[in-house]
């Protein structure tokens, strides 16, 4: 995960350029994948190499993150935070699509100086499995397979090859190891390891370190 930025004479953002990270989500018939490498770097330095980007915002709720590490780390605390409040004033969790929107003015709002994050929020509720991915200005796009950061088109060349629309769950992890282990083993900014998240109505679940070693075996 890493950003730059250049600010013309008018003080808002000419220019912006994301480097590093791999982020995979795709939408199943019984729930949402969600997928990271663990690279942070800092220009040509490998900065950590076990960096957490998937998160669990509820039981039923889940957010990836591209780009600068305090942004991305702020809004996914407010999200947080956000999704306890919901649930204790309506007594119900937080639909994805508003833990999407909420995001969104978070970063629309930041506009003339952007948090540099480009994110992927998921999740299972009442509507079923949906996935939507937002860019740093606030953008938001609802999507049924998407992948963002630097090794995003080497991850989309396995996507759009093997993934496809109404496959459960347990048939699109391989493919999703799949295309993240690509992505790490052909762009430099993405590596080291990898996570994966996958929500359900039985809630939220990160794979095993054993899982995932049977899975690229």
């Amino acid at each position: 995960m890493e950003a730059w930025h250049a600010y013309g004479r008018d003080g808002r953002i000419s220019d912006m350029i994301l480097k590093g990270t791999t982020t995979i989500g795709v939408v199943c018939r019984d729930g949402v994948i969600m997928a990271t490498d663990t690279r942070a770097t800092m220009g040509y330095f490998v900065a950590h190499k076990r960096a957490k980007k998937v998160f669990s915002i509820d039981d039923h709720l889940g957010m990836t993150i591209a780009g600068a590490v305090a942004d991305a780390q702020t809004v996914v605390e407010i999200l947080r935070a956000n999704a306890k409040l919901y649930k204790y004033e309506k007594g119900t969790p937080m639909p994805t699509r508003s833990a999407a929107r909420l995001t969104a003015n978070i970063l629309f709002s930041s506009r003339f100086y952007p948090l540099l994050l480009q994110a992927i929020v998921g999740g299972v509720d009442g509507e079923g499995p949906k996935l939507f991915a937002l860019d740093p200005l606030g953008s938001l796009t609802e999507e049924r397979c998407v992948s963002t950061g630097s090794g995003s088109p080497i991850a989309y060349g396995v996507l759009e090859a093997e993934f496809k629309d109404g496959m459960g769950t347990a048939e699109a992890i391989p493919i999703v190891v799949k295309a993240i282990d690509s992505a790490m083993k052909r762009d430099s900014a993405s590596g080291d390891s990898f996570d994966i998240a996958v929500i359900t109505k039985e809630g939220y679940r990160e794979l095993s370190e054993k899982e995932k070693k049977g899975l690229l075996a």
